[in-house]
C-alpha cells in the first residue's frame, strides 16, 4: 500500500468515456466508510460489494474481486484491509486513516453497547436461538455476493473454469475436511499464483 501524501492517481477512463465517480473529499470517504460499517451488520461483504461497486461506483466488479483477494490474504479483517487500500488509493496516508476511522469509530459504540446489553442476556436460550438464526442469514449473505461476482471472474486470467475448480477445492479443505484456512489458503493461493503468472508471462 502507497503511503505517499497524495496517493497513486485513480485510474483514468478512456477517451470519450464518462468520469469514474470517486470521493470527492476525506469527509465524503469518512461518512461513505462510516455508513457502509452501520449497515455491515452479518454479512459485510454483501453491503461492501453493494455500496462500493453497484451504487457509488468506485470500482469495477473486476477491480473489487482482485482488492478483496488481496485484503483476504492480509493480516486483520478483510474488509478493515480493503477500507485502507481505497482510502490510501485517492488520497494517501490521510486516506487510508480516515477510512479507517470511519470504519471502527461508530461500529465500536455500537458494539461496545450491544456487549454490555448481551452480559444481561447471555444465558437466554431465545438469545441464543436469534444468533443462531443471524449466523444462517450471514452465511446466505455471503453465498448470494458470491455468487453474483462470479460473472468478473470471466476475465480472469485463470479462465472461469480454472477459478471455479480452485473455489471448489478451496471449499472442500476448509468447509468439508476442515483443514486450517491458513494452509489451504498457502496451498492454493500458490498454485493459483503460479497459473496466472504463466499464463500472463510473455
Amino acid at each position: 500500500m502507497s503511503l505517499s501524501p497524495a496517493g497513486p492517481p485513480a485510474p483514468r477512463p478512456a477517451a470519450g468515456a464518462p468520469a469514474r465517480p470517486q470521493p470527492h473529499s476525506l469527509t465524503d470517504l469518512f461518512w461513505s466508510f462510516t455508513w457502509l460499517a452501520l449497515q455491515g451488520f452479518g454479512g459485510v461483504l454483501a453491503v461492501v460489494q453493494r455500496e462500493l461497486v453497484e451504487k457509488k461506483r468506485w470500482m469495477t466488479r473486476e477491480e473489487f474481486v482482485e482488492d478483496w483477494a488481496v485484503a483476504q490474504i492480509l493480516p486483520g479483517p478483510n474488509v478493515i484491509n480493503l477500507s485502507m487500500m481505497i482510502g490510501d488509493r485517492y488520497f494517501g496516508l490521510r486516506g487510508a486513516l480516515v477510512a479507517l476511522t470511519g470504519m471502527l469509530a461508530a461500529p465500536l459504540v455500537i458494539v461496545l453497547g450491544l456487549a454490555l446489553v448481551y452480559a444481561h442476556f447471555a444465558g437466554s436460550a431465545q438469545v441464543a436461538g436469534a444468533l443462531r438464526g443471524m449466523g444462517a442469514v450471514a452465511a446466505g449473505l455471503i453465498t448470494a455476493t458470491g455468487l453474483k461476482l462470479v460473472s468478473a471472474l470471466r476475465t480472469n486470467p485463470l479462465g472461469l473454469r480454472t477459478c471455479i475448480v480452485l473455489a471448489l477445492l478451496c471449499f472442500t479443505g476448509v468447509a468439508l475436511l476442515r483443514l486450517p484456512l491458513a494452509w489451504v489458503l498457502l496451498a492454493l493461493g500458490s498454485v493459483a499464483c503460479a497459473l496466472a503468472w504463466r499464463r500472463l508471462a510473455p
